[in-house]
């Protein structure tokens, strides 16, 4: 069953890399709504986040080696999650400037193929090592 999936996920890195590549400089987002306001955006940011399996499983497998049992738990897990709200937000306002100063290589054609055809490569080259790899068992 592992190796079943190892070839589905290698494959599917591959075909994102073909895709890319075939992008060449045209920056695809997919359809935009004109419409949508500050609001309605927080909030399918904030779904989204609060639903990702990734958040999900760090707090449930890394968050409790951190907690001492013979002390609260409901400030231990405040403190914790103010932490990481503090340091998740800051991400995405880096993020968001990053992305603001990066807008004027979006719109450059040849720059963003040579983007589209780097990303492309690295996950062609993923997909290829993925196959590569081996496990152990035991």
């Amino acid at each position: 069953m592992f190796t079943a999936l190892k070839w589905l996920g290698a494959a599917y890195l591959v075909y994102l890399g073909v895709r890319l590549w075939r992008a060449g400089g045209r920056l695809d987002a997919g359809p935009r709504e004109a419409s949508a306001s500050a609001r309605k955006m927080l909030g399918h940011a904030f779904a989204v986040t609060a639903l990702n399996p990734k958040s999900i499983t760090f707090f449930v497998a890394f968050l409790p080696q951190f907690l001492d049992p013979a002390r609260g738990l409901l400030w231990q897990l405040v403190v914790m999650e103010a932490t990481f709200l503090v340091l998740a937000f800051s991400n995405a306002m880096a993020a968001a400037l990053l992305a603001t100063r990066a807008r004027s290589v979006a719109r450059d054609e040849r720059a963003l193929r040579l983007i589209n055809r780097v990303g492309a490569s690295v996950l062609i080259g993923a997909g290829a090592a993925s196959l590569g790899l081996r496990t152990t068992q035991g």
